[in-house]
């Protein structure tokens, strides 16, 4: 016979966990907003391929599915996994360097359920990793605190370097840097920290891969090789400048419809939104992705500790520098990379990750302070 109060006890829990919305409205309605654009991009991209929607709507699905979860499970419990998460997602990197897949470059692992990209795992467990580091310590961080703290970023950052995809490693790498700006480092210790990068920047170029060393070539003169490796910044560029103040309307994007624009549902998807909606249209979708990245802020800068404040606010920055590098890349202001525009870019690992951690930050404002 099933006890009584065990089942009471239950059902108070339950209803607690699901009487009140944890998600951050204003929030959540941005983040549908961009990805229903990323939709209407997807099947204009495609050339109307349902099959490719439905893929994209489905991970998407399963994206706000566990942001919806994420939101109202406590700041404290994601902080108690955190080692352990940082350390399976460091496992499945080293398991990519002997048994990943993909074109060229290893980055998958295939699960035979699923297939997918540790790299997004990164993304996630690294700043939950710097934040956690920094929550029992006081700051603003010493020097020794800084090299502990150096040698997490860099671990993630050298076992995607070495799939290898030095674009993720750059961004992932950036995930902990964000963190340790925002634990109030001194602008001494940034400057001084900055100029050894900048100085460092003769040895990244010597231990770079010959097509990575192209991609900076062909950012600084794609005319020098039009037919080859200059090809994708070139088409890009037509397609983003052929779009004009207001575009030439959904599903009439010449440069994906006669296969001009490469990889043009996923790197370069929002190239073929900037030809369809111009000017006015992307206008519009960066001030979205403005707000999404201002709410994060203001929600870190309204969290109730030190983790989630490190945690809630090198979320949002990193959103932040996928649209930054994103949008740069495509027209041609920054070298080509394989880093996708948020939410508008085929893919489900990204999707997915990316939607997990906006599930935290909404679990962050849920449990903010309030004074």
């Amino acid at each position: 016979m099933i006890d009584r109060d065990l089942l009471d006890r239950v059902e108070l829990v339950l209803s607690r966990w699901l009487a009140k919305p944890k998600v951050d409205i204003p929030l959540l309605v941005a983040l549908l907003l961009v990805a229903g654009i990323g939709i209407l991009v997807q099947f204009s991209a495609s050339a109307e391929d349902p099959k490719l929607v439905l893929n994209q709507s489905l991970r998407l699905g399963l994206g706000f599915t566990i942001l919806w979860v994420f939101s109202r499970i406590p700041p404290p419990w994601f902080r108690s996994i955190t080692p352990w998460f940082f350390m399976f997602a460091m496992c499945l990197l080293v398991a990519v360097l002997f048994v990943g897949e993909g074109r060229g470059a290893h980055r998958w692992l295939d699960l035979g359920v699923i297939r997918f990209q540790p790299s997004e795992l990164a993304k996630l467990s690294l700043p939950m990793m710097v934040a956690w580091y920094f929550h029992s310590r006081a700051l603003p961080p010493t020097w020794r605190m800084l090299a502990s703290v150096s040698a997490m970023i860099a671990v993630p950052a050298v076992l995607i370097a070495e799939q290898p995809d030095l674009g993720t490693a750059l961004l992932v790498a950036s995930t902990g840097v964000f963190a340790v700006f925002l634990a109030g480092i001194s602008w001494l210790r940034i400057v001084l920290i900055g100029g050894a990068a900048v100085a460092a920047l003769p040895a990244l170029w010597l231990v770079m891969h010959e097509y990575q060393r192209n991609r900076v070539r062909m950012f600084l003169d794609p005319e020098a090789d039009p037919l080859g490796n200059g090809w994708n910044i070139i088409q890009s560029k037509i397609a983003v400048g052929s779009g004009g103040t207001f575009g030439k309307g959904w599903l009439h994007s010449t440069q994906a419809r006669l296969d001009f624009l490469p990889e043009h549902t996923t790197d370069f998807a929002f190239s073929v939104f900037s030809e369809e909606f111009g000017l006015f249209g992307v206008t519009a979708l960066i001030a979205l992705y403005l707000f999404i990245i201002g709410r994060s802020l203001w929600i870190a800068a309204n969290a109730r500790d030190t983790f989630s404040r490190l945690l809630a606010g090198s979320l949002g920055m990193t959103f932040f520098v996928y649209v930054m590098v994103n949008g740069g890349m495509v027209a041609g202001l920054l070298p080509v990379v394989g880093v996708p525009m948020p939410l508008v870019s085929y893919g489900g690992t990204s999707a997915v990750s990316l939607l997990a951690s906006f599930g935290i930050i909404m679990s962050i404002h849920a449990h903010r302070r309030r004074d």
